[in-house]
């Protein structure tokens, strides 16, 4: 979705595109947030006085890590910023977390370097730090 505005000023009239910025609309996001939620609430019962949630409270947060990282990784994550339309949705799978993200921790800890892209913070396919 582009939204073209106008900006007026001394050296005349110019077209400013913005494009749609999509920052964690996915699956993985909101599986993680609602895991990390729970986690958050049992934490807060161990703090009042129910003494199992003291631990399990920090356990389910670890779970919560785990789901959103697996959840990227088959697909269900993707990287922030512009994407096409069709790729925008929640239900729509990411088609390229088998590759790897660049810039993505996740996919570094799971081996995926994609090629480098011209964009910082991407790594080289094979190197190896």
């Amino acid at each position: 979705m582009d939204m073209r505005v106008r900006v007026s000023g001394e050296a005349g009239e110019q077209a400013v595109v913005a494009q749609h910025h999509d920052d964690g609309h996915t699956l993985a996001g909101w599986a993680g947030c609602a895991v990390a939620t729970a986690g958050v609430a049992v934490t807060g019962l161990g703090v009042i006085g129910w003494r199992p949630g003291v631990w399990l409270g920090p356990a389910v947060l670890v779970v919560a890590a785990v789901v959103v990282w697996v959840l990227h990784l088959a697909g269900w994550g993707k990287p922030p910023g512009p994407r096409p339309v069709g790729q925008r949705p929640v239900r729509v799978r990411d088609v390229s977390a088998g590759a790897g993200h660049a810039g993505c921790l996740g996919c570094r800890l799971a081996g995926r370097r994609p090629a480098a892209s011209g964009r910082s913070g991407s790594w080289p396919a094979n190197s190896r730090s």
